[in-house]
């Protein structure tokens, strides 16, 4: 699934190719795209609109349209915006094309159906209830450990609520719990304030440089121009089944953890008997 570092950099290379063009015509392949009116009324109150401006909420796009309402996409599982020419080729798995003034299509490839796209002038009734975003100024380490202090389950899991915090997904979760060491299974109550802080630091580290890189694509991402990103090229556990630790040299371990696949390392995040809990250390 597309995660904020994805659906960053989708949002950073739409910015140049849709801000100011008007949206002449809708297409859609499959109607169950379309979340909360009828797909006919979609196309109609969509045609005409100008894109303003194209903002991120966790791994939500939301596109700011001329008119009252706004266009939100959920990529979910498998889904891609991409930007084609008038006389290109038809890809696969098109569910819907936005016709743009200027000949250009932005196509919403979907091979899994999952996506989804709201056309809403209530914009909290879709991500109202979310997170922080972790990239913030405001996302400090005392906020982070304020919202995990009242928190009573496993340290993955939670990193994968997005109304504790926005955007992080399986891999990046993954990614973030290695580099600060702490296996996935963890209890949050058994985690110390060192390694609070080693956690906070380090979902910012590996998102930031997962944004660098252009997200990750692992199996169905993919760029606004095609492109791949070239992320997951960096991975130190996600998606390493069956490869040794670059760290250690452990072979990598894998496990279901609340229904996600999850990879880790056993030597270099040990899954500790819990002596303390942090409310104790303090």
């Amino acid at each position: 699934m597309p995660e904020l570092p994805e659906v960053e950099t989708i949002k950073n290379e739409l910015l140049p190719r849709i801000i100011g063009r008007s949206i002449t015509e809708v297409s859609l392949s499959w109607d169950g795209i379309i979340r909360g009116i009828a797909a006919e009324e979609f196309r109609a109150r969509l045609r005409g609109q100008k894109i303003i401006s194209l903002t991120r909420r966790g791994k939500y796009l939301i596109f700011n349209l001329s008119g009252v309402e706004k266009l939100v996409i959920h990529l979910k599982l498998t889904g891609s915006l991409l930007v084609k020419k008038a006389g290109d080729e038809p890809e696969r798995f098109i569910r819907a094309i936005l016709y743009l003034d200027n000949a250009t299509r932005l196509q919403f490839r979907d091979p899994r159906k999952f996506g989804r796209m709201w056309l809403t002038a209530d914009l909290n009734s879709i991500i109202g209830k979310m997170g922080p975003e972790p990239l913030t100024a405001d996302f400090s380490l005392d906020l982070f450990r304020k919202r995990l202090e009242p928190r009573s389950t496993l340290i993955k899991p939670l990193l994968l609520d997005q109304h504790f915090v926005a955007g992080i997904g399986n891999m990046y979760a993954d990614e973030s719990l290695f580099d600060a060491k702490i296996h996935p299974a963890r209890p949050t109550a058994s985690l110390s304030p060192k390694e609070i802080k080693l956690l906070y630091q380090a979902i910012q580290k590996v998102l930031r440089a997962a944004i660098v890189d252009k997200g990750a694509s692992v199996q169905n991402y993919f760029r606004p121009g095609g492109e791949i990103g070239t992320a997951h090229y960096q991975f130190k556990v996600a998606h390493r089944r069956g490869k040794n630790c670059l760290v250690c040299d452990t072979p990598l371990s894998y496990m279901k953890l609340r229904n996600r696949g999850t990879y880790f390392c056993r030597q270099c995040q040990p899954e500790r008997p819990r002596n303390k809990t942090r409310r104790e250390i303090k």
